[in-house]
């Protein structure tokens, strides 16, 4: 991937979204059903898109709230409805549209006190909270967020009452629904106006922040950060975390200073990612350019994404950590200092995550559970506890609770980051640290993905790839052991294909969103072994897809 001059640089004024423009093409450009990429459709975290493209506009905004309306009734969800948003323009006018629709609808709807900002666990915490010990008037939620992207972007995401993301089969039937909406303009969508959705019986204020920050002593040993006295950096990137670190601090009295509470939706305050767009992405170490440039005034710091429901952890010694490594220490620590989880509580991990979390949960005398791309995947076993972690290797995560018992089961920014300091306290070594011993025992992997031009048909072709399609038995110079198109841990189709050796691997599917598919490469053996896992899986995929 082709890095630009401006990677790692503060956002240029010309590279700021104009809002006011943005804001209107939101109300005035009419997305057209017929062009397929102008329709509703849900990739792994709900529908997004920008304005400008006619991708996410209030056409599209008003039938998914009418679609998730008649999805509740044919399930018979009657419980309230907990209804987040984060920073980026578009979200104010989404959660208006919406709430017009869901007000029509008679929907109970559980907004944030004083209009806050509500992060993705927060959210899938609320209805997890309230759902305990019911069997009827279960609740649900919808966050507001494309989650890291550009400024431009808009997003849209249904938690049913398990409170993760939807799975694949609610999201299909929501995404029908909605377009047929779309087609039909707009027959059969309720609505009434915004002042007239606020003052209604059925919308209620919720106070998201003391309910989640409460409670994260029942997650997290607060009283060993505390005690430890860990000094703390953490960049909310002006995301919908951003009043929620001052309150954690003051809660348990943590050392913790917030090295940016700055809230604007053009997010000038970004120095740019990789491609020079910003985005608010903490497992970039150009879009975290400035926490890196001050890792030195703390013991540990960390930043979160624009919805919170992702993680990067800076050290003194490593700065950002990539996140499969991470994660490794994650699972190292947790799974030794949880004496309350189950004995048989899994490790969660996707097809892509590195073989370092193999080792390790082996190391552990654990099980691993290894899925699909999507955190979907995990929702099950954290809400019943047979897993005790589910994490992707693009740095989303969660865990139980201290007693096991489920915490979120969407992705959640907050607790990876926290327990960075808590590790740093327990160990008397941050993650960095702990990360280089973990290789001393397991090896040094180093992991690396490429993009390469595909065709839709092609994407198509190599979502539906078979083991028996690929004409070689050798990677890199050892023999190739298994091939796999459907993940070990849940028997579901990968939408794509991962081909294992002794000391590498590599996994390649097509993006959901453009004309590209994407290799996942890791070689225990090198930077050299590596660039040829990533030729040879190129050449391989290349010739499978001919």
């Amino acid at each position: 991937m082709k890095v630009s001059p401006f990677a790692g640089k503060p956002a240029e004024p010309a590279m700021l979204v104009n809002v006011p423009k943005l804001i209107t093409a939101y109300y005035t450009e009419v997305p057209d059903p017929a062009v397929p990429a102008q329709r509703v459709a849900f990739g792994t975290s709900g529908h997004r898109g920008s304005a400008f493209d006619r991708t996410f506009n209030e056409w599209h905004v008003l039938a998914i709230s009418q679609a998730i309306c008649r999805y509740r009734k044919q399930q018979g969800i009657d419980g309230p409805l907990f209804l987040g948003i984060d920073t980026h323009a578009l979200s104010e006018p989404a959660c208006a549209s919406a709430l017009e629709v869901l007000a029509a609808n008679d929907v109970e709807v559980m907004i944030a006190e004083n209009d806050a900002y509500t992060p993705t666990p927060v959210v899938s915490h609320a209805i997890l909270n309230y759902n305990r010990g019911r069997d009827k008037g279960l609740a649900d939620g919808i966050v507001i967020t494309p989650s890291h992207n550009p400024p431009d972007n808009g997003g849209f995401k249904y938690n049913p009452p398990n409170g993760g993301p939807a799975e694949t089969n609610i999201t299909r039937w929501i995404e029908t629904r909605a377009n047929e909406f779309l087609e039909s303009e707009f027959q059969g969508v309720k609505r009434v106006p915004f002042e007239q959705a606020l003052r209604a019986p059925t919308t209620h204020r919720h106070d998201y922040l003391n309910a989640y920050v409460n409670d994260l002593g029942n997650v997290l040993d607060m009283e060993a950060i505390h005690g430890a006295n860990i000094r703390m950096g953490v960049d909310p990137l002006g995301g919908a975390g951003v009043h929620y670190w001052a309150q954690i601090a003051e809660r348990y009295g943590l050392n913790l200073t917030v090295v940016n509470e700055a809230v604007d939706p053009t997010f000038r305050f970004m120095t740019v990612d990789w491609d020079g767009k910003i985005r608010m992405d903490p497992s970039s170490p150009y879009a975290m350019q400035r926490l890196i440039d001050i890792k030195d005034s703390f013991d540990i710091a960390f930043a979160c994404d624009t919805d919170h429901d992702r993680h990067g952890i800076v050290t003194r010694g490593a700065g950002l950590l990539p996140p499969n490594n991470y994660l490794s220490v994650v699972i190292y620590y947790l799974f030794q200092h949880r004496p309350q989880w189950r004995n048989t509580a899994a490790v969660g991990k996707t097809v892509v995550s590195s073989g370092m979390i193999d080792r390790i949960t082996a190391r552990l005398g654990r099980k691993l559970y290894e899925v699909p791309v999507g955190f979907k995947w995990f929702v099950d076993g954290l809400l019943d506890g047979s897993l005790g972690f589910g994490g992707e290797e693009s740095a989303g995560a969660s865990f139980v609770r201290l007693d096991g018992s489920v915490w979120t089961t969407d992705k959640d920014g907050f607790v990876p980051a926290l327990l960075a300091a808590e590790i740093t306290a327990r160990m008397d070594r941050d993650p960095g640290e702990i990360y280089r011993e973990l290789t001393r025992e397991f090896g040094e992997p180093l992991y690396d993905r490429v993009e390469a031009p595909a065709t839709p048909a092609q994407k198509a072709k190599l979502a539906k790839l078979s083991p028996d399609q690929l004409h070689s038995d050798q990677l890199a110079g050892e023999k190739i052991e298994e091939v796999l198109d459907r993940a070990p841990g849940n028997n579901t189709a990968i939408g794509g294909i991962k081909a294992i050796a002794a000391n590498g691997w590599f996994a390649a599917r097509p993006s959901g969103t453009e004309d590209i598919y994407k290799i996942y490469a890791e070689s225990f053996k090198g930077k050299e072994h590596l660039q040829r896992i990533l030729k040879e899986a190129q050449s391989i995929v290349d010739a499978a897809l001919a």
